[in-house]
């Protein structure tokens, strides 16, 4: 009989892909990030990471022909980072997991956002999304596709004010 995985088991897969993600990303494409989440579906099947940094961003809009536009469209687009499911590899344990956990009901939605919310709020701890002025730049989130208003709440939980100024202005439900 297989055994069905712990919320503490959910967190700690998903601290471990998530760390190994981060700092593979970070490390091989040095930059200005700017955004970093985790996003899961209105199912809250297993996440994947997305990012944006300034450099990837002024590549993307470069190739448009209103960039202007192209900024607004683009910057807290998930779908359109070139970093979406970057270090997929890193989260087949997570997803190994998640197949293992109930049927989502929304009690078990709930334990899976939280799961992955608390696994940012700790490696937020540790300083992998940087620290002082550093973390104040980036925008770091557990987010669910399509957007809904919780998005909101957990930004607002897993970042200072001066970090999600400009997010909730231009990407907030």
């Amino acid at each position: 009989m297989t055994m069905i995985p712990t919320e503490f088991d959910l967190e700690s897969e998903i601290v471990e892909a998530t760390r190994k993600a981060v700092s593979e990303l970070f490390s091989q494409h040095p930059g200005l990030f700017y955004y970093c989440a985790l996003i899961t579906s209105g199912e809250a099947h297993s996440p994947y990471l997305v990012a944006w940094s300034e450099e990837a961003l002024a590549e993307a809009i470069t190739a448009e022909e209103n960039p202007n536009e192209a900024r607004e469209e683009l910057k807290w687009s998930y779908a359109d980072s070139p970093y979406c499911f970057f270090g997929e590899e890193h989260f087949k344990g997570v997803n190994d997991l998640f197949s293992r956990r109930p049927d989502v009901s929304q009690k078990e939605y709930e334990i899976r956002l939280q799961a992955m919310e608390r696994a940012i709020a700790k490696l937020d701890k540790e300083g992998l999304f940087g620290t002082g002025a550093a973390r104040q730049r980036i925008v770091v989130n557990v987010e669910v596709m399509p957007p809904d208003l919780t998005n909101t709440e957990r930004a607002i939980r897993l970042n200072s004010p001066e970090a999600i100024k400009e997010w909730l202005k231009e990407a907030a439900e």
